[in-house]
């Protein structure tokens, strides 16, 4: 997927090769990101420094997102929407209630729509994208009552990320968002600092925060997607060959993390309830009534879109 030009700024090879180049992620081992990331390395930097999770290490995931950035990680992943503010055509993938087929939305970043997104985060970053991953079914997870329609989200306060349109959309729902790095969460879950989070279910996992939050409501407002990023600069100066490589094994390397990410919302559901928390499915919930009152957030960012890129996404 990526869409910057080779600048000829000389060899990056011995770069390319070295134990100077360090990819970075910034969740657990069990974490279906860390394993992709895991298997790009393998394929594409076996050389290469791996970190998988640089909160473990005590610094916030957004030193990550900066870090690749500025030059200090090689590559690495964030989620799309820590982005949108500076490359507001990302804002497509955040738009609430809008994919239900997540294989149908792949074969649309797949193609064009992944070649513009690419272009845009290209011209407006640092970054290079290498490959679109699957970051799952964003749900809402709270610790004080079963969620079935907007009017029981009222008064709760819910963690979320640093994205205007996802906080709108929880306000729209009657939450009051509340932002925090990834490496709060824990804590603001466990202190009880935010009643409710929205997360796909392999993070509920990861995280551990079905030791807290009993109660899980499967709305799928968001379908998450997670960037994999190169420093534009290293990735420019790499011969055509290198960048084949690394273009390569990102390819490979998505199809493994797609297809865990499909298997860890079976898995991942089946291992909550047997764990004792109340899942509340999509036909046990007012669907049309968070719908509806998310609705005007929905249009409201569509228009404000390029044309071309909604009707790619969504048509």
């Amino acid at each position: 997927m990526a869409d910057a030009k080779r600048t000829g700024q000389g060899t990056a090879l011995a770069w390319f090769m070295s134990n100077d180049v360090i990819i970075a992620g910034y969740q657990g081992p069990r974490s279906i990101l860390t394993r992709g990331l895991t298997a790009f390395a393998e394929a594409s930097l076996p050389s290469a420094t791996l970190v998988p999770d640089v909160t473990a290490d005590g610094l916030p995931a957004q030193a990550l997102f900066d870090g690749i950035e500025m030059g200090t990680y090689a590559a690495g992943y964030m989620a799309s929407g820590y982005l949108t503010a500076r490359v507001p055509e990302l804002a497509v993938l955040d738009l609430p209630f809008s994919v239900t087929d997540r294989r149908q939305a792949f074969a649309k970043l797949d193609g064009d729509l992944g070649r513009a997104l690419s272009a845009a985060v290209a011209r407006e970053t640092n970054l290079v994208v290498l490959a679109f991953w699957d970051n799952g079914f964003r749900h809402i997870t709270n610790a004080s009552h079963p969620i079935r329609s907007p009017a029981e989200c009222k008064g709760l306060r819910i963690r979320t990320l640093n994205n205007q349109l996802y906080q709108d959309t929880l306000t729209a729902l009657g939450f009051e968002p509340v932002v925090t790095d990834v490496k709060e969460l824990i804590q603001a879950c466990e202190t009880g600092a935010v009643h409710a989070q929205e997360n796909p279910l392999t993070n509920m996992l990861t995280f551990g925060l079905d030791r807290w939050h009993k109660h899980v409501s499967l709305t799928g407002h968001i379908f998450g997607i997670v960037l994999l990023t190169a420093n534009k600069d290293w990735f420019c100066a790499l011969s055509e060959d290198d960048q084949e490589t690394l273009l390569k094994g990102a390819a490979d390397a998505t199809v493994c993390q797609r297809f865990w990410a499909e298997e860890e919302d079976s898995v991942g559901l089946q291992t909550l309830k047997a764990r004792g928390v109340e899942v509340l499915e999509q036909a046990d919930l007012d669907t049309q009534a968070f719908r509806a009152a998310a609705e005007r957030i929905r249009s409201t960012s569509v228009a404000k879109l390029p044309k071309e890129i909604v009707d790619l996404y969504l048509a």
